[in-house]
């Protein structure tokens, strides 16, 4: 009951803060505590966090799942987690890779474009699976017009990959890298999509 009603008033004071500029540091204060009780602070940034908070209010959604990516942090770290809003509870905190293009350890360019084999940032809806030429794999629709709406066309879903494994870091001081997908560890990519895939939020965020 206590996190329903946390949950609750964190939409409240969104609601309040959109209407009334004095009422701001409200919703930052408790994007802040949540953030701390989620226990995020060595996997994703509080500005990664807080804007994944404000999309997810911003975007209409059919689940209270959440998944979060941050591309500030280097592939050698867990970058990636998912988030159930409704129980409060953080289900997983993965690595995650970029695109080739974006850049070696640190991704630092983004694209929308085909051919670019770069990340894109911003907000995605989770589809449907499926199998193709990297096995299970997660389509993505990108929200954002110019910032990642060509994901479908890109081919950018969310799959598993070797070259995403933790273990690679040790042979090559980073994670190998994509054509532009959010490539996750196979040990964890099916658990991972089957619990945000239909119709879940995710957000990529970078400095671009």
């Amino acid at each position: 009951m206590y996190k329903a009603w946390c949950l609750f008033f964190l939409v409240c004071c969104y609601h309040v803060t959109k209407g009334n500029p004095d009422s701001a540091v409200k919703i930052s204060t408790d994007s802040r505590r949540l953030y701390h009780e989620l226990n995020l602070k060595d996997v994703v940034g509080f500005p990664a966090f807080d804007e994944a908070l404000k999309g997810f209010r911003q975007f209409e959604q059919e689940r209270a799942i959440l998944t979060l990516i941050d591309f500030t942090k280097p592939s050698t770290e867990q970058r990636l987690c998912v988030i159930d809003l409704q129980e409060q509870q953080t289900l997983f905190k993965s690595h995650v890779s970029h695109g080739r293009n974006s850049g070696g350890n640190y991704a630092v360019s983004f694209s929308n474009q085909p051919q670019s084999f770069k990340s894109s940032l911003g907000f995605f809806r989770t589809g449907d699976t499926y199998y193709g030429k990297n096995g299970y794999s997660l389509i993505l629709e990108g929200l954002e017009k110019g910032k990642n709406d060509k994901a479908k066309e890109r081919a950018i879903v969310m799959h598993g990959a070797k070259y995403a494994d933790p273990a690679v870091i040790k042979k090559q001081g980073r994670l190998g890298r994509s054509l532009g997908c959010p490539a996750l560890p196979p040990a964890v990519s099916r658990e991972i999509i089957n619990t945000i895939k239909d119709g879940a939020l995710l957000y990529i965020h970078g400095n671009p």
